[in-house]
């Protein structure tokens, strides 16, 4: 007899012991996936712990620079018409400056044409020459030669270092071509105009007389380009440009308004604020690896639980050689320690507390002395360096911590593939006996239950027979 569900048959509960049977199988795959979500657990730990320790590399790498300790600021008063910046290479001191003229460009307007579109003869080349000496050419040969074509031209060229628009003057030839050098000063101006090979077929050359400039008879007006020039401590000095660059050696001055009538000071004085952020930045980068650390290796006393890394011998090693780092003294100068610049040790948790206001007084006291011992040689800048890399190396226990963790993973994985397979496999079997066990005691039923009306079709026959 067919059979669509076990234990239909027998009227046994077989659905329910397979169901049983497999719960008490699986287990093994509850305490695999137990293993692996511990394993996934500490993998991620070490990545949060590997995350701290590059963010305090970077922060070492920055303490490490010696613009951190060198840099220099600038101040301007009595007025706008100044701006400045310093290098590295700028030495302290207070200037006495005055802004007499400011750099400007050139502009050259040639006569008017009638019109814009209609060409000035055929061809030519025309030759720039420049304050500089200097001579660029402009090929027109095959090209536009009215003012239209020749904006299009002079704009597409860089290298003119010219930009060139046409203006309407309103009058019955309005179209005059404008010329301005995109350079301040008077290296970069026009000093002539030449044009060769241009020739409207009768003997003229239109473009040569409209661009005559630099040679006699003139037909371009000009607005002469102007160098820049400024009084530095009674010293008088010119630019080319309205950003003069070392006439105070280190220091780069932006001209924005001239007023010769008015002395602006200038100071050029070192700057803590760099320094003092690239030690900030430090301290907090040190304290968040800690921090980090101690909340994944914790263990609650009163819960008697621990954490995922608690015990972990890769985090322990982390804390101890980062931490001995700050141990580093020095036998000279008057910074011989963190504690000597405003930074304490905090021996409870393992982290640094930076008091600003005695730093402030280090780095106004003691600059040097703060920047050798954290970037000398052996100092605490270069020896962190050497543990940050050393960590986060290929070869590096954080690096062995993580390839064994994602072994230990892969190998569970396939644990876990192997015991699902044999589960499957073994309830396959079971199905099967339970099958066969259903269909045996079904017929069995039906025997006995045939019997069962047989023998008590023969007592009735033997009744009536008897009576």
């Amino acid at each position: 007899m067919a059979i669509t569900s076990i234990g239909v048959g027998s009227g046994l509960p077989l659905q329910d012991l397979l169901a049983d049977l497999r719960a008490s199988e699986s287990q093994a795959l509850t305490v695999i996936k137990n293993r692996q979500t511990s394993e996934q657990n500490r993998l991620s730990a070490y990545g949060r712990i590997k995350s701290a320790v590059e963010a305090l590399q970077g922060a070492t790498t920055a303490l490490s620079k010696p613009e951190a300790f060198t840099t220099l600021k600038t101040s301007v008063s009595g007025g706008d018409g100044l701006s400045a910046t310093a290098s590295a290479d700028a030495i302290a001191g207070s200037y006495k400056v005055k802004v007499e003229t400011l750099a400007t460009t050139q502009s050259l307007v040639t006569q008017g044409v009638a019109s814009r579109t209609d060409a000035l003869g055929e061809g030519g080349v025309i030759t720039f020459t420049y304050g500089d000496g200097s001579t660029k050419t402009l090929d027109l040969t095959g090209e536009d030669t009215s003012i239209d074509g020749l904006i299009a031209a002079i704009n597409g060229d860089d290298t003119l270092g010219l930009q060139a628009t046409v203006l309407n003057d309103g009058s019955g030839t309005p179209h005059r071509l404008l010329i301005t050098s995109t350079t301040t000063g008077t290296d970069a101006a026009l000093t002539n105009i030449s044009v060769a090979g241009n020739t409207d077929g009768g003997g003229g050359e239109p473009l040569a007389d409209l661009l005559n400039f630099g040679n006699a008879g003139s037909t371009v007006s000009e607005q002469a380009a102007s160098n820049a020039k400024i009084d530095i401590n009674g010293v008088a000095i010119t630019s080319q440009t309205n950003t003069v660059e070392d006439a105070i050696e280190g220091v780069t001055l932006t001209l924005n308004a001239e007023d010769a009538s008015k002395t602006l000071n200038l100071t050029v004085s070192r700057d803590d604020e760099a320094a003092t952020k690239a030690i900030t930045n430090f301290v907090n980068a040190y304290n968040s690896l800690q921090g980090t650390i101690r909340s994944l290796t914790s263990f609650n006393t009163e819960t008697q639980t621990g954490n995922v890394l608690t015990g972990d011998s890769m985090a322990r090693r982390v804390q101890d050689q980062v931490r001995g780092i700050l141990t580093v003294s020095s036998s000279s100068g008057d910074i011989r320690s963190l504690a000597d610049m405003g930074i304490e040790f905090n021996y409870q948790n393992g982290e640094l507390k930076l008091d600003t206001a005695e730093l402030a007084k280090a780095m106004k006291d003691s600059q040097g002395d703060i920047a050798s011992f954290l970037q000398g040689p052996l100092g605490i800048a270069e020896r962190m360096t050497q543990i940050t890399d050393n960590l986060l190396g290929s070869n590096g226990p954080i690096t062995s911590a993580t390839n064994g963790v994602n072994q230990t993973i892969e190998t569970l994985k396939e644990q876990y593939d192997t015991a699902s397979a044999r589960i499957d496999s073994r309830m396959a079997i079971y199905q099967k006996q339970f099958s066969a066990l259903d269909t045996m005691l079904a017929e069995m039923n039906s025997v006995s239950s045939y019997l069962t009306t047989q023998l008590s079709a023969l007592e009735n026959l033997s009744n009536q027979t008897k009576k």
